[in-house]
């Protein structure tokens, strides 16, 4: 079993379309058939359905399909660990943070991470914790910031840092000289809040539910700088990470009365790959924080 049948195999199974995958694989279409053919002559099965516009996996097909894609990824992975025993480096670091941690957090760090290692990339998402859990057990990012709640077996994790979450109102807001705030007055005011699949925004929803009260949407984006200039102009309030208030001088956090602390982690797939610029960018991260 050839590599390269392998390739041509996945590519065909994923656009459906002989000439398309062609097209993508840069060969010649009666090469890419004979190439399938050859393929399923050699496993003695047949794996494609052909039809006039399109082909379908077969169920033989369909069970190849599964072991070639993971075949191909350790295929990559081991050229990789190769390319870097001979001094190459991915050159790429790909990672995934919330919002408010890519905003207030990591700024200092990536340019001192860049400072000391020119020559790497650095790709940084924004996603909330639950997207980039997903994003990275898909092999979509490399690294990526989420809590440590209920954390997939398939991610490996260190400890980043605990933060607090804390109500936050504008500096001339009725409630900005409190001392602290329960979660019932917190919900007697209309909201500004990340959408669906922050952790914080899930946080708050639950904790309605268990006080029993109606939460008043005033805005839901996912936005932070609109969130920050919703709060600052009064139109609503909202709960953000006390690093945000810290660094926000029109912004007043108020502790909530049973604190909020959460606890965040760096993650990475247990069972993928990490470069030499991926585990340099997480060794340099503990030493920073």
């Amino acid at each position: 079993m050839e590599t390269r049948h392998l390739k041509h195999f996945v590519v065909v199974a994923e656009l459906k379309h002989f000439t398309q995958a062609a097209r993508a694989l840069h060969i010649a279409q009666p090469a890419l058939s004979m190439s399938i053919k050859k393929f399923e002559q050699q496993l003695g099965v047949e794996l494609f359905r052909r039809g006039d516009r399109h082909v379908s996996l077969t169920n033989e097909g369909k069970v190849l399909y599964q072991h070639a894609k993971r075949v191909l990824q350790h295929i990559e992975d081991a050229k990789l660990a190769i390319n870097e025993l001979r001094g190459l480096e991915k050159g790429d670091v790909r990672l995934g943070a919330p919002s408010m941690m890519g905003s207030y957090f990591f700024p200092q760090i990536l340019m001192a991470f860049k400072a000391h290692y020119p020559n790497l990339k650095i790709t940084l998402i924004d996603a909330g914790t639950r997207s980039i859990r997903q994003m990275l057990l898909e092999g979509e990012l490399d690294i990526g910031v989420i809590d440590g709640h209920d954390v997939p077996d398939d991610l490996e994790t260190d400890y980043l840092s605990d933060e607090e979450m804390v109500a936050v109102v504008g500096a001339e807001h009725e409630m900005s000289a409190q001392s602290f705030i329960c979660f019932e007055e917190f919900f007697d005011h209309e909201l500004v809040m990340f959408k669906p699949g922050y952790f914080h925004r899930n946080f708050v929803e639950e904790k309605a539910r268990l006080c029993n009260k109606e939460i008043k949407f005033s805005f839901e984006t996912n936005l932070l700088p609109l969130i920050l200039s919703v709060v600052k102009h009064e139109f609503a309030i909202t709960a953000l990470l006390k690093l945000v208030t810290d660094n926000e001088s029109d912004l007043v956090a108020i502790p909530f009365e049973d604190p909020v602390h959460i606890r965040l982690s760096l993650a990475w797939r247990k069972n993928g790959y990490l470069s030499i610029a991926d585990r340099a960018f997480i060794e340099f991260v503990k030493q920073y924080v």
